[in-house]
């Protein structure tokens, strides 16, 4: 009884050092909690607590915080993360649905989190490696100019534009029509290099004196499949950590440094992020960074069906209600996935 008794402590201590930003004494524990012990039983417990590297004094007062160690164990004893409400849901849900296009996907994705969490929103755009190909369209747009256009399941549009050396308002009309049946028979629905490499075989099916022109279009096809492009991450609320300038231990100019290292961010969450209920928390010294050891950071993968092709998640202080931000990450993720399935 008496550990049961102490993980209850612990648990009270965090949330209230959580709400508070105050160490959080033996006295405030019983007025604030239900324990039904006396206060030298809470002190005992307390003690234990401190001794086990669970909390600790930060100066000469009576009051105790919790480590990084106390911070996991209370989050490794979160018996399940609490939904969020109905209305928080639809409003997320309508939010995220008026989104354009993919990049206001992304920006409206980190807004909200920030918003959500207070703390800083970190989303890794969809990478291409992880893509398949949805849908190529060739469209003609006068002359010999043909526009080819791939659409990715993630929701990436690239488009390129070449000249086919053909008349398509005439004869090249036809060619245009079954070039596209062919391309998306070959392509739609697998990876990017998969596609790429079933497309090479494509010329070998048209006529020799349609040849050049399929060679053309596969070439340029072929380069928009393959080309290196960076991963990119984007953020939202950095200044949400200025709100708490006291959980740093002595400047926040560290920790702005590594949030402009999108290599860093980009690392953690890749190695960090798992997919669907799995959510992934890196409290304070845990974090391999010495630049953001002062910061706690909860992650998650989103994609499309059981694909990941990304992370999102939110970086802020160890002081992190943590329940409220995993169900945030956990939720906003679940919605990104639903929409670029759509």
């Amino acid at each position: 009884m008496s550990q049961e008794r102490r993980m209850a402590v612990l648990g009270a201590i965090v949330q209230d050092y959580v709400h508070t930003s105050e160490p959080v004494g033996s006295k405030a524990l019983l007025e604030r909690h239900q324990f039904g012990v006396s206060a030298a039983t809470i002190r005992n417990d307390m003690a234990a607590l401190e001794e086990d590297g669970l909390i600790v004094a930060p100066h000469t007062s009576a009051g105790r915080v919790p480590t990084d160690a106390g911070y996991r164990l209370f989050v490794d004893r979160l018996s399940q993360i609490k939904p969020m409400g109905r209305a928080e849901r639809e409003a997320i849900a309508e939010f995220l649905a008026g989104a354009v296009d993919l990049d206001d996907v992304v920006d409206r994705t980190v807004r909200l989190l920030a918003s959500l969490t207070r703390h800083v929103a970190v989303m890794q755009y969809p990478s291409l490696t992880r893509s398949s190909v949805r849908h190529v369209e060739l469209v003609p747009i006068g002359g010999t100019r043909l526009m080819l256009v791939l659409i990715t399941t993630t929701g990436r549009v690239e488009q390129r534009i070449l000249d086919l050396g053909l008349d398509l308002e005439t004869d090249g009309g036809a060619l245009v029509s079954r070039l596209r049946t062919e391309i998306n028979g070959e392509a739609a629905g697998h990876t990017l290099i998969e596609a790429a490499e079933s497309l090479h075989r494509l010329p070998e099916r048209f006529a020799a004196e349609e040849g050049d022109a399929v060679r053309r279009a596969i070439a340029v096809l072929d380069e928009m499949l393959v080309e290196e492009r960076e991963e990119r991450v984007v953020l939202a609320g950095t200044r949400n950590l200025v709100r708490s300038p006291g959980d740093f231990p002595s400047t926040l100019e560290p920790v702005l440094d590594a949030l402009e290292q999108h290599v860093v961010l980009l690392k953690l969450l890749s190695t960090a992020a798992g997919g669907g209920e799995h959510i992934a928390v890196r409290i304070g010294h845990e974090n391999p960074y010495a630049d953001l050891q002062s910061t706690s950071m909860v992650t998650t993968g989103y994609g499309t069906g059981v694909q990941l092709v990304g992370g999102l998640g939110v970086v802020g202080p160890t002081r992190m209600d943590y329940g409220a931000s995993m169900a945030a990450v956990r939720t906003v993720a679940a919605y990104v996935s639903a929409l670029l399935t759509e």
